[in-house]
């Protein structure tokens, strides 16, 4: 009975707990930009993971004023996988608002019921920015360019595309006289006032110069700096660490950017936009030179010591001996730490004394360094491979690595304590086989040699092998195996025919929320619009690729749609859609003539998709 109650218990608790967590996955989330103009419009959402939310309370927005909100849009994405199917509903809660103070603002925290239980958000700060010179003017300065039309609106779009005032790139060393070898850190800074679609360029390379490019992979996120009055979306673009290898002057030469950059386009009647015949905007190249710059490169002090490896930097350095004690013939690591930053990537092995009676190997390199804004940082392991042929006890007189501190203009060395190694007389061991390096990967263990002598063979084989046990046992592993392999088989099977309504389907779905899109945007309710334009393209690609809903993000869709050999422009509208819908939400002003543009879009997309893509 006490078992039954206590099984019973168990059984409760975990109920509750799992309740509990279910629970717990509902939650609240802020989404809003982090830095805004003074007196533009910019959009504040509070995003539940849950359809049914039963109350929503927002606190004041101080330093904000309120034009519009909250709007309500829900979103569901149902995934089957292996059999299973889960889903996922979203609420959004939208305001629109414009800062009417500079400085910081802390958006208001929300607090949502969901099926009786109260969630909290957090709260954001943003940057309110002072509004840019000329700002107030732009809108009638555009209005008076579309009201001329023809050839002079024309003219007047290309002058402004051809500025250079609202994009250009700036380079900065991190010095400009540097000692040989030593890291110098060259930055791209890029400035814009205009959105930018694409943009490309990459440093030459350099005679007499290792160059290093840091953070290659990371993605570019705009910071909006006050420049001689007017707010420009800023970015490090590109970093490089140079390391030259030759004294003299290092010049870097500049560099052309070539970049896409979207602008208003002034010369079309709205009418014939309106009807199809043209766009507000369109796309024109932009090429941006950066300046060259020159960099002193001092050759090191001389004399240099005699065990200088060639490292530039600040290092330090430790040393191991495993085993201390063996026996002859057997192999021992001398293992040396090199750690710090600088020029690691390019320096020499120290040079280690043994003594004569060993067998040395050459050194095994292993690099766990990664490449920082101060040159490369982290470590590097040298493992020296020996082996002692004869018994006794011997030292290996300290290890020395000498290196250049250019804080410090100065050469500096560095010891390790020195070793101490008892070689125990090999017991019969036969003459030892010249071993390569690579080999001797477990020491102490793979190098061992055969013992010739006192070796009996058995008289008498096993009594279970050719017995009906033997037979009978083998017979039941032959016949699990081929119901493990049926098994597997059906359940292959079933995973591809799901697989496969799948992706005819997707077709079919995203075509049900185009629609359901087209209602939103003739309803002109845009943030609603532009996430069922994005549920369509990103459900269409789960479906039609296979991508579960957790892989479902732009670089994952563009690296699977290039595996399967699309065209690299299609891939790129899709991309360029998708951006288009999460810029949209927080970009003010958007018309009902740029959502039919989205729309348009992403159903040309989609069609291009499917006639390419075979499931």
């Amino acid at each position: 009975m006490n078992d039954m109650k206590r099984h019973n218990f168990i059984l409760i608790l975990l109920f509750s707990m799992l309740s509990l967590a279910v629970r717990a996955q509902v939650s609240v989330k802020l989404q809003a930009p982090r830095q805004v103009e003074a007196g533009r419009q910019f959009r504040v959402s509070y995003v539940v993971n849950a359809s049914d939310v039963e109350d929503l309370q927002v606190g004041d927005f101080e330093g904000l004023r309120v034009l519009y909100g909250p709007s309500t849009s829900t979103s569901s994405s149902f995934t089957m996988a292996n059999g299973k199917t889960t889903s996922s509903s979203t609420t959004t809660f939208t305001y629109t608002v414009v800062a009417t103070e500079e400085g910081k603002v802390t958006l208001p925290a929300a607090t949502v019921v969901v099926k009786g239980k109260t969630v909290h958000s957090g709260t954001s700060e943003i940057e309110v920015l002072p509004a840019s010179d000329g700002s107030t003017s732009g809108g009638a300065q555009q209005q008076q360019q579309q009201s001329a039309g023809g050839q002079q609106g024309r003219q007047q779009q290309e002058a402004s595309a051809g500025s250079g005032k609202d994009l250009y790139i700036t380079v900065t060393a991190s010095k400009r006289k540097i000692f040989e070898q030593e890291a110098v850190l060259l930055t791209y800074k890029l400035y814009t006032l205009v959105n930018i679609q694409q943009l490309a360029g990459e440093m030459p390379q350099l005679d007499g110069c290792h160059v290093q490019e840091v953070n290659a992979k990371a993605q570019m996120s705009l910071k909006y700096e006050r420049v001689n009055g007017r707010n420009y979306g800023t970015a490090i673009w590109r970093q490089y660490v140079l390391f030259p290898q030759k004294t003299g002057r290092l010049k870097v030469p500049s560099i052309t950017f070539d970049a896409q950059v979207e602008v208003q386009n002034t010369s079309m009647d709205p009418f014939d936009i309106f009807f199809g015949g043209g766009s507000l905007s369109q796309i024109v190249r932009r090429s941006i030179v950066t300046p060259a710059i020159d960099i002193e490169v001092m050759p090191l002090p001389t004399p240099k010591p005699d065990n200088f490896s060639g490292a530039v930097g600040q290092f330090s350095l430790t040393g191991s001996l495993t085993p201390q004690e063996l026996d002859a013939n057997d192999a021992a690591t001398l293992r040396l730490v090199i750690s710090g930053q600088g020029n690691m990537k390019l320096m020499k092995a120290p040079q280690v004394d043994f003594p004569k009676d060993f067998e040395v190997y050459d050194p095994k390199m292993e690099d766990k360094t990664t490449s920082t804004t101060t040159g490369a940082k982290g470590n590097v392991i040298y493992d020296y491979v020996v082996v002692p042929r004869h018994g006794g006890k011997y030292e290996i007189a300290p290890v020395e690595f000498s290196y250049f501190d250019p804080e410090s203009s100065e050469y500096k060395t560095l010891k390790t304590d020195s070793f101490s190694i008892q070689v125990a007389k090999g017991k019969n061991r036969s003459t030892v086989a010249s071993h390569e390096q690579e080999d001797l990967k477990v020491l102490n263990d793979d190098i061992r040699y055969i013992k010739m002598s006192g070796l009996k063979a058995s008289a008498e084989a096993s009594g279970f092998f050719g017995t009906t046990m033997y037979w009978l046992t083998y017979a039941i592993l032959a016949v699990l195996f081929g119901l493990a392999l049926i098994i597997f088989y059906r359940q292959a099977k079933e995973r591809a025919n799901q697989s496969k309504l799948r992706g005819k389907k997707a077709g079919k779905e995203a075509t049900k929320r185009l629609r359901n899109a087209a209602r939103l945007m003739k309803a002109k309710e845009s943030n609603a619009f532009y996430e069922e334009v994005m549920h369509a393209l990103l459900g269409y690609a789960g479906d039609k690729l296979n991508l579960p809903v957790t892989e479902l993000n732009k670089e994952n869709v563009s690296n699977v749609l290039t595996g399967r050999g699309v065209d690299e422009s299609i891939v790129g509208s899709y991309l360029d859609v998708l951006s288009e819908c999460e810029f949209a939400r927080y970009a003010q002003g958007n018309s009902g003539v740029t959502m039919e543009k989205v729309f348009e879009e992403a159903s040309d997309v989609i069609s291009k998709l499917d006639a390419v893509i075979r499931k």
